[in-house]
């Protein structure tokens, strides 16, 4: 801080002048005790120079009523699951009480490699949040993976450590805990940085390997006890509430029956829709469901704040006290975390805003979609009567790999029923023909297809259909459209257009999250159950990093032991 500015701070701290705002007769959240203090909050230049009482600004801003507590720190998230540019998203985010990211762009980056990443610190910069950048170590997710970005190294990652603030996920644990080179040589480039794990299900000795190769942070813990010893182990327990992994209420519900002290937990997103935000929240929305289950409110704003903060090193962050920004939600309701108002470095929201910028999409990043030409023959899946089917486990990001006995033509191949569909994953960065099918259970559809591009983390295309016309139609449209969502249905196509690296649209929050639900409601009519999020549920099928079985477009993929499937 510069000394001028930190003398007018010292100077609104001790009453020899005014502060150029300040939020007065409010109760104010101190983070660092849980006690809740009558104070004035006294801001200069976007920073918090005094919290007590009668404190004398050029604007006063009656807060009588009002609880006060830090803006809201999303401890890992990934910008592209929201499918709209970084200013976009705050539009949404910041009117609810988010004000800083921990971003891994490691969708992009696979996309798009060094353009991606470039695009994203610059939109970062703009957008009107803190937005803190971690280097996506995860490109590709495994060495199984196909991706349009090819391997970023050690060497490329080093490249961005002025900008990063550390390590993105280190998803391919297994290559960890063997002490494969690559992947120390990745961990030992940002040594002494934050840096975020990605082991759902690992326990024992090879969760205690993992976290002696520096890794900090684990938000893949889907049951308590199995984020119970990864806090024992030293790691930092990040309490995911996304679109597709529920994991606060078993993780809060055991912290609290077992009374485990909250002081390295934090929430998360991880990947969450715009239509999910607009309905629920976001991280109000952890807070909320935490203060539902009986977590005082005090321990539940701790780890939507100053514990994130801490366990990312960011110390003007997380608080309302002096020195850091005047990053500001204020509550008419504490216990329901109703918004009233939201100061951005010391402003409300809406003027923030009006001065975030869209970034310039560069033509890099449009027209990835590279579809081979392919025939309904391609799609054929020749099987044995009984053969090796994916079951999805219902709102978590996890598969069962199961035996399936199904419907066959003369020929032996395979004929989607009422109980499996055919699931396919196609390359589409190269426009290579490689693709691979296999049965999917559960998911319901009937009378079409749906494809995506939206597929972690190399993102090719993946299809769910009880048709070859239909999933063709649905995989052609998106390769016309860039990329997106497709819906066919007896050869109609309904699409969501989302051209930025196939992952990102140029329109408004609202109305993608409108085209969103619109999709979702046509889904619902060709058979995808209530409470299931077709698309979501799609994005994850090929993500070989999590357990059990995934189809990848160069077959079926054991994801607990790391090797192909052989039919």
């Amino acid at each position: 801080m510069q000394q001028d500015l930190l003398r007018r701070l010292m100077q609104v701290a001790t009453h020899e002048r005014p502060a150029r705002r300040v939020l007065k007769g409010g109760q104010v959240l101190n983070v660092f005790t849980g006690r809740l203090l009558d104070a004035d909050v006294a801001i200069e230049e976007g920073i918090i120079a005094a919290v007590g009482p009668d404190y004398a600004g050029e604007e006063e801003i009656d807060c009588t009523g009002l609880t006060i507590i830090p803006g809201l720190i999303d401890a890992h998230l990934h910008i592209e699951s929201a499918m709209v540019q970084p200013a976009e998203l705050a539009k949404v985010l910041l009117p609810r009480g988010t004000t800083t990211l921990i971003a891994d762009p490691h969708e992009l980056a696979n996309v798009s490699g060094e353009a991606a990443m470039d695009y994203l610190f610059g939109a970062a910069e703009t957008c009107g949040l803190n937005v803190f950048v971690m280097a996506p170590s995860a490109v590709p997710a495994s060495p199984f993976d196909r991706n349009g970005a090819g391997v970023i190294g050690a060497s490329r990652l080093a490249a961005w450590k002025d900008r990063a603030l550390g390590l993105g996920e280190v998803m391919c644990f297994p290559q960890v805990v063997a002490g494969d080179p690559a992947a120390l040589d990745k961990l030992d480039a940002y040594a002494g940085r934050p840096i975020d794990g990605h082991a759902p299900g690992l326990r024992g000795p090879a969760l205690q390997a993992y976290r002696l190769a520096g890794i900090q942070t684990e938000h893949e813990a889907s049951d308590f006890a199995e984020g119970l010893e990864k806090l024992e182990a030293g790691f930092a327990l990040l309490v995911r509430e996304g679109s597709a992994a529920h994991n606060l209420e078993p993780l809060v519900t055991g912290l609290l029956k077992h009374r485990i002290p909250t002081g390295r937990c934090a929430f998360c997103t991880d990947d969450k829709h715009l239509a999910d935000i607009f309905t629920q929240g976001h991280i109000d929305h952890c807070v909320r469901r935490a203060i539902e289950l009986g977590m005082p409110f005090a321990q539940a704003v701790q780890m939507a704040t100053i514990q994130p903060a801490r366990i990312y090193g960011l110390n003007d962050l997380g608080a309302v006290a002096p020195g850091c920004r005047a990053d500001l939600v204020l509550l008419e309701n504490a216990a329901r975390m109703t918004i009233r108002a939201v100061y951005k470095d010391g402003v409300p929201a809406a003027e923030r805003l009006a001065d975030a910028q869209a970034f310039p999409v560069p033509d890099s990043l449009l027209h990835t979609v590279k579809l081979p030409a392919l025939t309904e023959e391609d799609l054929a899946l020749y099987c044995a009567a009984e053969t090796d089917a994916i079951q999805p486990v219902p709102r978590q990001l996890l598969t069962r790999r199961v035996r399936a006995s199904v419907q066959r033509d003369g020929a032996g191949r395979f004929l989607p029923d009422a109980r499996y569909c055919k699931l396919c994953a196609v390359q589409r960065h190269s426009g290579e023909k490689r693709l691979a099918v296999a049965p999917l259970e559960g998911f319901g559809i009937r009378g079409g297809a749906l494809a995506t591009t939206v597929a972690h983390d190399s993102h090719n295309i993946v299809a769910a259909g009880d048709n070859d016309a239909d999933l063709l139609a649905a995989m052609r449209a998106l390769a016309e459209a860039g990329g997106g969502y497709a819906i066919a249905r007896g050869g109609e196509v309904h699409l969501l257009p989302l051209p930025v690296c196939g992952l990102v649209s140029l329109e408004s929050g609202e109305a993608v999250a409108r085209h969103t639900d619109e999709m979702l409601a046509i889904a619902r009519e060709m058979g995808i159950p209530a409470g299931v999020d077709p698309f979501i549920t799609l994005s994850f099928l090929s993500l070989p990093v999590i357990p059990a079985v995934r189809l990848l477009d160069g077959g079926l993929f054991d994801a607990e032991n790391f090797r192909w499937i052989v039919q």
